[in-house]
């Protein structure tokens, strides 16, 4: 049997412990937080990459990706006849029905959609949190370069993209 009021002593002796200790709060406007390297934020679109095979809108468990596209004929010098190719009109998610769960991202073989770490786009309105192909493009500047698997590997294609684009 334990001596009476044992548990109160405990909990008063926690409580005087953790208040004498310096709280750990960031001014949040004004000190920008401390965020994982690969942190889920908002998705970007590569548009150049895209090709419309709708493999993120339909693999997407909200239905939360509309696109759009048209077929457009291009004349290759020397064939019998035009080839065709899908040209993108819309890309368009909506935030505000997204589960950032990230299966467009992994269904996408063409690696046209990326994670970035920007989470500063809340809206006042909900139906600003549409967001078009240009403005999905605006997030690809904030793409952290992918880290390298292995340190005595090879470098990744973004890197040694980056790379060869410095040397020229």
């Amino acid at each position: 049997m334990g001596v009476p009021g044992e548990g109160l002593a405990k909990g008063l002796a926690v409580t005087l412990k953790t208040m004498t200790r310096r709280s750990h709060t960031q001014q949040y406007p004004d000190v920008a937080p401390d965020l994982p390297p690969r942190t889920r934020g908002v998705i970007a679109l590569l548009e150049e990459n895209c090709t419309v095979c709708m493999l993120c809108a339909r693999e997407c468990p909200d239905w939360c990706i509309y696109i759009d596209s048209h077929k457009e004929e291009v004349v290759v010098p020397g064939a019998a006849r035009a080839r065709q190719r899908n040209v993108l009109d819309r890309f368009d998610i909506d935030f505000s029905l997204c589960m950032y769960c990230g299966i467009c991202i992994e269904a996408c073989p063409f690696d046209a959609l990326y994670w970035t770490p920007e989470f500063e786009y809340a809206e006042y309105d909900i139906r600003d949190l549409l967001h078009d192909k240009e403005r999905l493009g605006e997030w690809m500047a904030t793409v952290p370069p992918p880290p390298s698997h292995d340190p005595n590997g090879e470098p990744s294609k973004e890197e040694a993209a980056a790379a060869k684009k410095a040397q020229t």
